[in-house]
């Protein structure tokens, strides 16, 4: 039933090309419960984290990505993207697409990404992935030099000291040790014109409060724009010369050691200072037009040093509304609400099924569980077969005996084959031919036949008619058995029992070991399925139940797969043990039997 519930398929909707194979809808959540945007954010560029918890198929894609295109809603409509950072090895990846609208306070916006194309060339666009505002936008993902801006203005770095750590917020970022900087000449694209506005933000975390240190600073001779840190508190400013033209501060402190985005905007005559997407204060301002050489992580005039680490640092030509900005800080950070992952669809039949995208996510180590589980299921798959039908040649076997020896009247030893087949017959294989006609007795496979010729062989031995294992010719009247005779005979019978019972019990073990250990050993896959998901989660930062929800199913592969190997050996291990119980009876009943006869025979 399990199966067969996971192979549902999910129907999906038309497709926009066939040449690609795969695609992966993804969605907005802009309401309470979500990222909490009341207005309409536009023309934001939205981070899409990708990593083994919400996205399997890094393996159906190019190794850098080259295959991805992203389209709107309406399935028809390319959006403009690119790629920070695509690591299919390590199954990470940074992602920023342009929407042109996403509906304040729904959840109904979605987009789709396809991949799956081995024949795409690249077709990410960097800088058409920002509007005409946009001047500036440091990534820090290099791996070496100074931070390019990615942008349409491709302004140049003058002149940089910062270190770039390739393992921070969303992929690469910068850290500043308090004489680190960064620092860009005056453009055309730098500067703050009253009528437009100006608008900074970056991604900051300090570790320890800072003595007025400048995030980022606009400088000219006339004034400069900053946006800072003043102990602990976040804050930003506008300076005339050396006096304070207006000022905003966060009245509640920054979190050590954590990333906290921090955004100035200058619009419509107010100076406002965002943190964490919210607004913490503003002021009336009046803007004069500033055109200068912008730093970060100091000021042009020395002293103001940074202490700590930065990412994403970004600068606009024109102010940006509330939402955006909130747009923008909720959709990149760790905790980030704003997009959530979807399910994934197979371009042929339009439909990809719950299982095949549940095994798509099972890790490396998982799969090493769940093939040593499908070698142990297979070991117990033999043994059981192999048993019953080892155990069903016995049972046949001794139901024939048993209707001989009932029939015997006087001598019991009238039955005896002698031991041309060997004992080593109950040894051999149950995949293995029965004896035919020829290569054995008819008793051949009979556990009673083995006690009885046993029995006859004791039996001669003490009366010293016949060596061991000869044909009977008793006298018409036997020699007695003393009791300490039939004593003896008992206990060979019984040692013979024994030894038979150990033969039929052979191999169970494995039996047993499938299972009380595949189920631990299942455990084992899920624990450390369960515990690469959360690392991903860590890495990329995205904590949505749709990112969790994936790896966490794949995880659970294992389980069931421990499970599916421990139930069916229990089944087979209680009837197996059943029908051995009983040969066992049936061994008892006949070593007293014929203990009995033999006695009364030779009384």
């Amino acid at each position: 039933m399990l199966l067969a519930l996971m192979t549902v398929p999910v129907v999906s909707q038309a497709w926009w090309n066939d040449d690609w194979n795969y695609r992966k809808e993804i969605s907005f959540d802009l309401t309470a419960q979500g990222a909490n945007i009341a207005a309409t954010p536009v023309d934001v560029p939205v981070l899409v984290r990708l990593h083994a918890g919400n996205f399997g198929y890094f393996k159906d894609t190019k190794p850098d990505g080259s295959d991805l295109r992203f389209i709107a809603g309406d399935d028809k409509t390319p959006l403009a993207f690119h790629i920070e950072r695509y690591d299919a090895t390590n199954q990470l990846a940074y992602l920023w697409v342009r929407m042109p609208r996403i509906s304040g306070g729904l959840n109904s916006d979605k987009i789709y990404m396809y991949y799956g194309n081995s024949k795409a060339n690249a077709g990410g666009d960097a800088a058409g992935t920002y509007d005409a505002n946009q001047a500036l936008v440091l990534h820090y993902e290099q791996a070496s030099g100074p931070p390019k801006d990615v942008t349409a203005n491709n302004n140049a770095i003058s002149g940089s000291t910062a270190d770039l750590n390739p393992a921070s917020l969303i992929g690469g970022g910068a850290r500043f040790s308090g004489n680190s900087f960064i620092k860009l000449p005056a453009s055309a694209s730098l500067r703050l014109l009253p009528q437009r506005g100006v608008n900074f933000s970056s991604w900051v975390r300090i570790e320890a409060a800072q003595n007025d240190a400048y995030v980022m600073a606009l400088e000219d001779q006339g004034g400069s724009v900053v946006l800072g840190i003043a102990g602990s508190n976040a804050v930003a400013r506008i300076l005339r010369g050396t006096a304070v033209a207006a000022e905003v501060k966060s009245t509640s402190d920054l979190s050590m050691g954590q990333w906290h985005h921090l955004a100035l905007d200058i619009t419509g005559g107010k100076l406002t200072l965002y943190v964490d997407g919210t607004a913490v204060g503003s002021a009336p301002v009046t803007a004069e037009e500033t055109a200068g050489t912008l730093t970060i992580g100091a000021s042009v005039a020395g002293g103001h040093n940074l202490v700590g680490d930065l990412d994403e640092t970004q600068l606009s030509n024109a102010g940006r509304p509330a939402e955006w900005i909130q747009a923008a800080a909720r959709s990149q950070g760790m905790d980030g609400n704003l997009v959530t992952y979807g399910t994934d669809a197979q371009r042929e039949g339009e439909k990809v099924s719950y299982f095949a995208v549940t095994m798509k996510n099972v890790t490396t180590d998982g799969w090493v569980v769940i093939i040593i589980l499908g070698l142990m299921f297979v070991m117990a798959l033999m043994v059981m077969v192999g048993k019953a039908i080892y155990l069903a040649r016995i049972g046949s076997a001794n139901k024939v005996f048993l209707r001989e020896f009932e029939k015997l009247r006087g001598d019991p030893a009238q039955l005896d084959r002698g031991n041309a087949d060997g004992d080593e017959v109950l040894d051999r294989s149950a995949f293995m031919p029965p004896l035919s006609a020829g290569q054995g007795n008819e008793f051949a496979m009979s556990t009673l036949y083995r006690l009885y010729h046993h029995g006859v062989m004791e039996i001669q031995k003490r009366t010293l008619l016949r060596s061991a294992g000869a044909a009977a010719n008793l006298s018409a009247a036997p020699p007695a058995l003393t009791t300490q005779a039939t004593e003896a005979i008992r206990a060979t019978l019984d040692a013979t029992q024994v030894r038979l019972a150990q033969k039929l019990q052979s191999q169970m073990v494995l039996l047993t070991i499938a299972i009380s250990g595949g189920p631990f050993l299942g455990l084992l896959g899920t624990v450390v399925g369960v515990m690469i998901t959360f690392a991903a989660i860590a890495a990329s930062g995205d904590v949505n139940v749709n990112a969790i929800a994936p790896g966490i199913a794949a995880a659970l592969v294992a389980t069931v797969a421990g499970l599916g190997v421990a139930i069916p050996s229990l089944f087979g291990y209680n009837w197996l043990n059943t029908r051995i119980k009983e040969i066992n009876a049936d061994m008892r009943v006949f070593v007293d039997e014929f203990v009995t006869r033999a006695a009364e025979h030779h009384s």
